[in-house]
């Protein structure tokens, strides 16, 4: 079977990518990258030096895929996505029209596994305890606005060969986003959004890598177009992940609640100084809109259900698995800065040398 994956160097595409490669079922995999270089140190990072004969990369720039010279996919699963985005129109050209284009390009037998969000859905409508799939999506932010035209667009032309996959919060190694939250958790002082604590679905990347690779593996066409919400059935509370977080790390420290109104006053700031648009994306004007709400608790029941599948990664699983890849990320930056300062070492002691 020959797969199409894209966002193989992002977070879920990156994890997605290590397992594909180990598994006998793709004849041929086809990944469309932004950047080769990126791609190629990223697979070195993960000891693989050289690229599978099976692998085929294809060209993507400004949402446009040049898919001319690859084998002709029987199944996508659809990984890339724009996270953070100061102008909305970025978000929809990346997510609607960028997927739109893609997916017109492949054979009218090639199956579709999307990863969507729960922003698409938005977060627990405040009279229901958890949110279920038959309730009326209100996505809060560009970005799940976005993931929701996206959706809509899709089940409009490809209705009979899509799947659409709805996961929360993903948490686990690869994820640059979640350096923030190890820095904050191993302060004294950290920094909760809100006075109250929030409640979220959450899933491992693992599990959702898990899920991904199942729902591929099977017929999709006797169950219901809906998107399917794929959780962990234990919500957390941002408390609890904070908490969790320094236990892994063996850090105390305090919790300071940060009331919304300075949440908002933060984002204004943020958004003002373009210095801070970088390192503080998630506090950007748009995301922070997804911050303020008090539950973001979706029913992944379905999905367990029709595709026989449960999570298996707890949080403290999870955190600890993230935290030995940022350790091993700081170990290998630091061996690079090494080993580049090194000949800069030895020219400047021969220097001297021959000066005396």
């Amino acid at each position: 079977m020959n797969l199409l994956l894209t966002g193989s160097t992002g977070f879920v595409g990156r994890n997605l990518l290590l397992r594909v490669l180990q598994d006998p079922t793709w004849s041929e995999i086809i990944l469309p990258v932004r950047s080769k270089e990126k791609f190629l140190s990223q697979l070195a990072e993960e000891g693989i030096k050289r690229l599978p004969e099976n692998v085929h990369l294809c060209s993507v720039k400004n949402n446009i895929w040049d898919l001319e010279e690859a084998p002709e996919p029987d199944l996508v699963i659809h990984c890339a996505g724009l996270t953070f985005s100061r102008e909305k129109k970025n978000y929809f050209e990346t997510h609607v029209d960028g997927t739109l284009q893609l997916f017109a390009q492949l054979p009218k037998r090639t199956r579709f596994l999307v990863l969507s969000s729960l922003s698409a859905a938005g977060p627990t409508p405040s009279v229901h305890p958890v949110r279920q799939h038959e309730h009326q999506s209100s996505p809060v932010s560009w970005y799940g606005e976005s993931k929701l035209a996206m959706e809509q667009k899709l089940r409009d032309h490809y209705a009979e060969r899509l799947l659409i996959i709805r996961p929360p919060i993903i948490l686990g190694p690869r994820d640059t986003a979640t350096i923030p939250l190890f820095q904050m958790a191993s302060s004294p002082f950290r920094m909760k959004p809100g006075v109250k604590p929030k409640e979220y679905s959450w899933i491992s990347v693992d599990d959702l890598c898990e899920a991904l690779l199942l729902a591929a593996s099977v017929d999709w066409k006797k169950f219901s177009p809906f998107p399917y919400f794929v959780t962990n059935p234990q919500s957390i509370t941002d408390l609890e992940l904070i908490q969790t977080t320094a236990d892994v790390l063996k850090k105390r420290g305090l919790t300071l609640r940060l009331p919304h109104f300075l949440l908002q006053l933060v984002s204004l700031i943020v958004d003002r100084i373009p210095a801070l648009h970088q390192p503080l994306q998630s506090l950007g004007p748009d995301r922070i809109k997804e911050i303020l709400p008090q539950r973001w608790v979706a029913d992944g029941t379905l999905f367990q259900i029709h595709f026989e599948w449960k999570p298996e990664k707890t949080l403290r699983e999870t955190l600890e698995e993230t935290n030995e890849w940022l350790t091993h990320c700081k170990k290998a930056i630091h061996h690079k800065n090494h080993k580049a300062a090194t000949p800069h070492t030895k020219n400047t002691k021969d220097f001297f040398i021959k000066k005396i």
